[in-house]
């Protein structure tokens, strides 16, 4: 019974049926049907109805060297979108690569996730080690915004900047010798930490959402990096991995389908880690 849609709704044969086939997973949760999106796919429902969405894009990647952590995939939700008796293409955005050690790249940044004219704008990939500031020491901007790296001289490195209604900035970098830590990416609420000479700058926290009736924060920052023996930094409570310290440690990838940025790297030779994929969720009552 696991037919890509129709006939999860109806296991047990008990009435009355979803109004809409498609999704990796159905829910009936009180008087609602949810239809859950882990995967890119099709959304065809057998009636016009107006839905609850959320949909959240994919994370951004955490940058090599002490480097900021990747933005969180853009957060959108509301109630009341009207859904035609057509078609609907469902997009679950993958989430963007960790930079390589040694390879001055930022990290990249999440895929778009797409329902019904509503698109969610990849998390922003955090910016790597660039000792006078400046070029790819700059987290790129998305739903929300990676994370600026360390610099040892020069200005600060910019944070990446959130989209308007689906995310945060990410911090913004310090400068000192270059041991010292990078910023967070930004999560869909709140503002990626700034890093200090001991600590890599946390990951901005998500946002809740209830809609699958059990509460879950979905994208969180990814923690920036920091080459030195302190407690790394942590990624923002929605899928956020955690940043690298020290040589040893490697960064923490974002959770799947929540949208968390990735965790920066540590030292020169440790990658960023990848961000989390998004989700699309979809809820109509019965």
């Amino acid at each position: 019974m696991t037919d890509g849609g129709a006939n999860q709704a109806r296991a047990g044969a008990v009435p009355p049926y979803a109004q809409a086939h498609g999704g990796n997973q159905i829910l009936r949760v009180g008087n609602f049907f949810v239809h859950i999106f882990t995967s890119s796919g099709i959304f065809i429902p057998i009636a016009a109805i107006s839905v609850e969405y959320l949909v959240v894009a994919g994370g951004g990647g955490g940058a090599e060297q002490h480097g900021g952590g990747g933005g969180a995939g853009g957060f959108r939700t509301a109630t009341g979108l009207a859904t035609a008796l057509q078609t609907h293409a469902v997009t679950v955005g993958a989430g963007g690569a960790g930079s390589a050690g040694g390879s001055n790249n930022r990290g990249a940044n999440g895929s778009n996730s797409v329902f019904n004219g509503i698109t969610s704008i990849g998390g922003g990939g955090g910016g790597t080690y660039i000792s006078a500031g400046g070029g790819n020491s700059t987290g790129a901007a998305g739903g929300s915004g990676g994370g600026g790296s360390n610099t040892s001289s020069g200005s600060a490195a910019a944070a990446g900047a959130g989209t308007a209604g689906q995310g945060n900035a990410g911090g913004v970098g310090f400068v000192g010798d270059e041991i010292n830590g990078a910023s967070g990416g930004g999560g869909a609420g709140a503002v990626g930490g700034v890093a200090t000479s001991s600590a890599g700058g946390a990951g901005g926290v998500g946002i809740a959402s209830s809609i699958t009736g059990v509460s879950i924060f979905r994208s969180g920052g990814g923690g920036g990096g920091i080459n030195g023996n302190v407690t790394a930094a942590a990624g923002g409570n929605g899928g956020g991995g955690a940043g690298g310290q020290n040589t040893a440690d490697n960064a923490v990838a974002g959770t799947v389908n929540t949208g968390g940025g990735g965790g920066g790297g540590s030292s020169g030779s440790k990658a960023g880690a990848a961000g989390g994929s998004g989700i699309v969720i979809i809820k109509y009552a019965i």
